[in-house]
C-alpha cells in the first residue's frame, strides 16, 4: 500500500480522478489544503507527491507566503528523497520553479480542449509511452515554462505552449494541462464567478465558456483512463 501526499491550492481544484485511482489500489492519501493554512506533514511518511493546480502564480510569494514553504518541500522531495512526483498545471510550474527553472506570463493564454503531441522522449517515457502520439486535453493557463531546470526532458508540446509535459530526473513529472478532470469538473469551476469571468475574457464570450464545459465532459472518460495509467506507472517507482 502507498501513502500519497497531495498539495491543494484552492477549494475547487482537488485531485479529481486520482481519488478513484488511489481508492482502487487501496492506497492512503492525505490532502494538505495550503490555502487554508494547513501545515505540510513530515515528508518521509509518504511514497508519492501529487501537486494540483490553482489560480496563483509561482512568483506570488508575497500574497501566498506558503508557496515558499511548498517549493522547499518539492525541492526536498525530488532532489533529496527522489520519490515519485506528479504536478498538474500550477504543480507543473512549481516543479520547474523549485528546481531552478523559471516560468513567465504568456502573451496569449491557452484555454480549451486542445491537442498535445508527444515528443521523442515522451514516446519512450514510463508514464506517456502507452498514450497516442497526439491526444486532446483540457488547457487553462496563462503562464508557461520560460527556462527548464537541469536534467529535464520535454515529453509533450502543443502549438500554443512548447512545454506541455516534462520529466525531471528519474521520477518527477509535470503536466501543464488538467488530466484529473471528470464529468462536471469544469461546470463546477465555472460556478466560481472569478473562474467564469476568466474563461469569458480569455475565450471571448459566455457561449464559448459554456462550450468549454461541454467539450471537457466529452473527453473526461479518456482523461480518466490516462490518469489511471499515470497512477499505475507512478506506483512502480
Amino acid at each position: 500500500m502507498m501513502n500519497v501526499l497531495i498539495f491543494q491550492h484552492t477549494q475547487g481544484e482537488g485531485p479529481g480522478a486520482f481519488c478513484d485511482h488511489i481508492a482502487r489500489h487501496e492506497d492512503a492519501m492525505q490532502i494538505v489544503h495550503l490555502y487554508k493554512g494547513q501545515s505540510i506533514p513530515p515528508l518521509d511518511e509518504f511514497d508519492l507527491l501529487l501537486v494540483m493546480g490553482g489560480p496563483m502564480d509561482v512568483w506570488e510569494t508575497g500574497t501566498y507566503p506558503w508557496l515558499t514553504i511548498e517549493k522547499q518541500a518539492i525541492r526536498t522531495w525530488v532532489r533529496d528523497f527522489n520519490r515519485p512526483y506528479l504536478g498538474i498545471c500550477l504543480g507543473h510550474q512549481l516543479l520547474i520553479d523549485a528546481l531552478g527553472g523559471t516560468c513567465a506570463r504568456m502573451q496569449i493564454p491557452e484555454i480549451g480542449v486542445l491537442p498535445v503531441e508527444l515528443t521523442g522522449n515522451g514516446r519512450e517515457d514510463p508514464l506517456f509511452a502507452s498514450l497516442p502520439r497526439q491526444f486532446p486535453v483540457l488547457q487553462w493557463h496563462g503562464v508557461a515554462t520560460a527556462d527548464l531546470p537541469p536534467d529535464t526532458a520535454v515529453l509533450a508540446a502543443s502549438d500554443g505552449c512548447a512545454v506541455q509535459a516534462i520529466r525531471v530526473g528519474d521520477c518527477a513529472w509535470g503536466v501543464q494541462f488538467h488530466p484529473e478532470i471528470v464529468q462536471g469538473t469544469i461546470s463546477t469551476w465555472m460556478e466560481d464567478k472569478g473562474n467564469h469571468q476568466c474563461a469569458v475574457d480569455w475565450l471571448g464570450s459566455a457561449d464559448a465558456a459554456l462550450a468549454l464545459e461541454n467539450e471537457s465532459d466529452r473527453i473526461a472518460a479518456d482523461q480518466y483512463r490516462m490518469t489511471s495509467e499515470f497512477y499505475s506507472a507512478l506506483r512502480q517507482f
